[in-house]
């Protein structure tokens, strides 16, 4: 009589991670930067060894850090962004990087929303006491998605052997 295997489950896919040179091009930001909001707290990645790893959430945070950064936002109101978006992104992350609707981020600062739907952006907006700034979360993920499918680069020699032949000889 033969013993029948026990059938193991399947291990959990890996999240794809982001090295730091990966989140620094796909954000727009200095890796003295990243640095600086780890050390500070503002975003913390994992670290293996002297490295920093990112998830796809973590990258989504520095991607909407760092465009309220370039719109004058303090990091005490950006940490206040934060901590919403960590509440609310929880659940709708994976939704949002498969989703094809676009997902708003509307705030003064004080004032934070996370919209889907445009006609309540422009209510928002027109009904504002005081400037709104707009970030669509959806196109930061997105952003993260085609910085993955980007082909790897090779060298023109490289890539077409009988043309580097034809300028040598």
């Amino acid at each position: 009589m033969f013993k029948s295997r026990k059938n193991r489950p399947e291990p959990p896919i890996p999240e794809r991670t982001y090295s730091s040179s990966e989140v620094a091009q796909v954000a727009n930001v200095s890796l003295r930067q990243l640095q600086w909001w780890d050390e500070r707290k503002v975003v913390s990645p994992r670290h293996e060894g002297h490295r920093r790893v990112y998830g796809p959430g973590e990258v989504i945070e520095i991607t909407v850090i760092a465009e309220l950064r370039r719109k004058g936002f303090s990091l005490q109101k950006i940490r206040r962004v934060l901590r919403f978006l960590q509440r609310e992104m929880g659940r709708r992350l994976a939704e949002l990087l498969d989703a094809s609707s676009d997902l708003h981020l509307v705030t003064d600062g004080r004032s934070i929303f996370l919209e889907d739907q445009h006609s309540r952006i422009i209510d928002l907006l027109k009904n504002a006491r005081q400037p709104m700034f707009l970030v669509c979360v959806s196109d930061q993920a997105r952003r993260i998605n085609d910085a993955d499918r980007k082909p790897v680069r090779m060298e023109p020699a490289m890539a077409h052997p009988a043309v580097r032949r034809a300028r040598v000889g």
